[in-house]
């Protein structure tokens, strides 16, 4: 399984979102430069959240994007399947009757595998991400480099 540019970049711009909107609406733009993302890109990773209810947008002049729930409600898991789609360790075959041997396997491995993962994701909020970003900030703005 790989995850693509839209579900990082998504999730980045989420964990940002979340560590600066303080209850405001944040610009796209500010999103943006402070990650360094392409506005274009982000616009339409945006509206895949808004539409996934992730994200609301307020339009006009202190418009901008606020979280559509609280952080602590919002997991790792639903931001990325709403970027990527379903989580599977491989592709299935439908097409196909599965044989014994390949039942056997999927369910003892690669079953196993996307519960796992599953639920790793389903255990990591956006509350989280962006008290780690910003305690990794913190102790970034504390350094002193010779």
């Amino acid at each position: 399984m790989k995850i693509s540019t839209k579900g990082r970049y998504g999730l980045r711009a989420l964990v940002e979102l979340t560590a600066c909107s303080s209850g405001q609406a944040v610009p796209l733009l500010r999103l943006t430069e402070n990650q360094k993302l392409s506005q274009n890109y982000l616009e339409q990773v945006f509206q895949t959240l808004r539409k996934a209810g992730i994200v609301t947008s307020i339009k006009g002049m202190n418009g901008g994007y606020l979280l559509a729930r609280a952080p602590e409600e919002i997991t790792v898991r639903e931001v990325l399947e709403a970027l990527e789609g379903k989580f599977s360790i491989i592709d299935r075959d439908v097409s196909k009757q599965p044989d014994a041997l390949q039942t056997a396997v999927e369910e003892l491995v690669w079953d196993e595998i996307n519960r796992k993962i599953n639920t790793f994701l389903e255990s990591r909020t956006l509350a989280q991400l962006a008290e780690e970003y910003q305690n990794k900030k913190d102790m970034e703005a504390g350094m002193y480099y010779i």
